[in-house]
């Protein structure tokens, strides 16, 4: 044994119908674990009754530790204040909704008992529609070729992270957080464990196409400035047919003045290519600004209504 307590991190968000079943399914796979477990649920400002659910399972139940957030953050700050408040010597992350079976949580301590500080869950099968597997695919993908890291592919948050890797993490207090990519940047000892991913077993998801493409967003800008050197690439580029163009416009006009035609079209073209590809760059440069004035604002990075433990609040709100 590597510690004597283990944290187990779930982000709520509208899961009234998953709570009972998860936690069910929990306490079976943790029943025979040598280790004082803590079960840590954020609440994500959701709007069912998850809440309600969630306070009769902590009064029933020691081990349950509640952070009710004032309004809707999102999963990667759900995650994060999850980690802010772990107390275990190991802690493990995964959804609520069933996808991540909680049984693979043993083979995740097992590798840790093993001496990795970092386990994480590696898809092997998924049981999603074609288009989020399609989507998934490219993502990791194009974060594979641009990211300054090595992110491994067909992962989420689901892992386990030793004690001195959760320190390191919440070092990291940036506002568009891509938790993953943290944890691959911190380094440490890191190993793979495959499962296959269950369907959701209830309810509908709460990363609905906007907020995937904002997650990718926040991974491909957090952890590669590759955007950036595109940028001066294609403004060479753009320079050096310019200049081809110049050098045609004017050996057309010295040596066969006779075939050039007075118009508009080949302007019109010109200024629309140009114009539209100024204003992509411009939207590229214009996230990474954006970034940078949402982190200088230094504003904290969630609001707690209300905090349930059998803990003081001070120790969970460290």
């Amino acid at each position: 044994m590597r510690g004597s307590s283990i944290s187990f991190i779930f982000p709520i968000f509208n899961e009234s119908e998953n709570i009972p079943h998860l936690y069910e399914r929990v306490c079976d796979t943790i029943g025979g674990l040598p280790y004082a477990v803590e079960l840590l649920f954020v609440n994500d400002g959701s709007t069912d009754n998850s809440l309600e659910l969630l306070r009769a399972l902590q009064q029933s139940d020691s081990r349950v530790t509640i952070i009710d957030f004032a309004r809707n953050y999102g999963h990667q700050l759900a995650v994060t204040a999850g980690l802010d408040a772990a107390t275990g010597e190991a802690v493990i992350v995964m959804d609520s909704d069933l996808q991540d079976p909680p049984a693979v949580a043993l083979e995740l301590i097992e590798q840790w008992e093993a001496g990795h500080d970092v386990v994480y869950a590696q898809r092997r099968t998924r049981k999603d529609t074609p288009f989020k597997k399609l989507t998934a695919a490219a993502f990791y993908k194009v974060l594979q070729r641009v990211s300054e890291i090595d992110i491994p592919p067909n992962t989420g948050d689901f892992r386990l992270l030793d004690r001195r890797v959760v320190d390191e993490v919440n070092k990291f207090r940036e506002h568009d957080r891509f938790i993953r990519g943290m944890v691959s940047y911190v380094g440490f000892s890191q190993v793979a464990v495959e499962f296959d991913r269950d369907e959701r077993f209830a309810g509908s998801t709460g990363y609905p196409l906007r907020k995937m493409m904002k997650l990718a967003a926040d991974g491909i800008l957090g952890f590669s400035t590759f955007p950036l050197t595109v940028i001066s690439r294609v403004g060479f580029a753009a320079a050096a047919l310019s200049v081809v163009g110049v050098l045609y416009a004017l050996f057309m006009k010295l040596f066969v003045p006779s075939a050039v035609i007075e118009g508009w079209t080949f302007i019109v073209i010109s200024v629309l290519f140009m114009g539209g590809l100024q204003l992509m760059m411009l939207g590229i440069l214009g996230g990474y600004v954006g970034r940078i004035y949402t982190q200088v604002q230094n504003r904290p990075l969630y609001g707690v209504r209300a905090v349930y433990s059998s803990r003081p609040v001070s120790d969970v709100l460290r």
